[in-house]
């Protein structure tokens, strides 16, 4: 089995069953869903290789969904859409995906479109770190820097610190980190305050008054993607500083889709 992650975002059971058994036979790793709601839990899960999303979902747009997944950086989108028009492919490919796939289309289309997008993905330079003003969370080595000074983190608090950073400023529950951050243990929502908690002491200027890590009442809590400086006298914003990563996926113009096909799978 391969080892690469095939994630499928599709609403049509039929469909979804058949994209996934013919990756599963082309050696693929796959998980699916039917919804955006299980596909970011999903996500947080497995962190696919590639997402292969449809534009139509029944619970939102299939192309903010796609957007969502190209800001998060880690994983290719392979998007499926019965709309055809020159208009909307673009809108796909705006949207963060790296191919776009009209319906009806061929199995054997599909799989070499796969492939391919896999294949570029080869050449590109692994996702590295993650800065958010003067903290630097490094992926690989999965350590801490804030300041230039480096954090020692537990694991655990490491997993909630990149999930709150992963959410780009939304506000995530309890019962939705512990999931994402944890998605093996079996624990008590409220844990997640105890971890904050060290989490402020280690990376807060003042962890009374948390300017990173923020709690949002009745919800949970978020991170702060543009963090200010304090100073003795005032509070001032720094330069506007949205994540910054090693690297951000190439588009590719959408390739010609062959003429012949041996499966073929209806649109809708």
């Amino acid at each position: 089995m391969s080892s690469v992650c095939i994630q499928i975002v599709e609403g049509n059971p039929q469909l979804r069953s058949l994209l996934g058994w013919h990756l599963q036979q082309a050696g693929y790793t796959v998980c699916q869903s039917a919804d955006i709601s299980h596909a970011r839990d999903v996500f947080f899960q497995r962190q696919p290789t590639l997402a292969v999303v449809d534009s139509d979902l029944p619970d939102g747009d299939g192309l903010e969904f796609c957007h969502w997944l190209y800001q998060q950086q880690q994983s290719l989108v392979l998007m499926l859409s019965a709309r055809n028009t020159e208009a909307d492919i673009v809108a796909g490919l705006k949207a963060g995906a790296d191919d776009y796939v009209c319906k009806p289309f061929g199995m054997q289309e599909f799989l070499a479109r796969v492939e391919a997008v896999l294949r570029r993905s080869r050449t590109m330079a692994p996702l590295a770190y993650l800065e958010y003003g003067d903290l630097k969370i490094d992926l690989v080595q999965r350590r801490v820097r804030y300041k230039e000074e480096s954090i020692e983190l537990t694991p655990q608090e490491f997993s909630l610190l990149f999930v709150l950073a992963q959410a780009g400023g939304a506000p995530l529950s309890r019962t939705e980190l512990l999931k994402r951050a944890w998605p093996e243990a079996i624990d008590n929502p409220r844990t997640i305050d105890t971890h904050v908690l060290s989490l402020r002491k280690k990376i807060e200027r003042d962890p009374r008054q948390p300017n990173l890590i923020q709690t949002v009442r009745n919800v949970g809590y978020r991170f702060n993607p543009t963090p200010m400086e304090v100073d003795r006298n005032s509070v001032v914003p720094s330069s506007s500083m949205p994540p910054t990563t090693t690297y951000s996926p190439r588009k590719t113009p959408v390739s010609s889709r062959p003429n012949k096909a041996t499966t073929s799978v209806p649109g809708a």
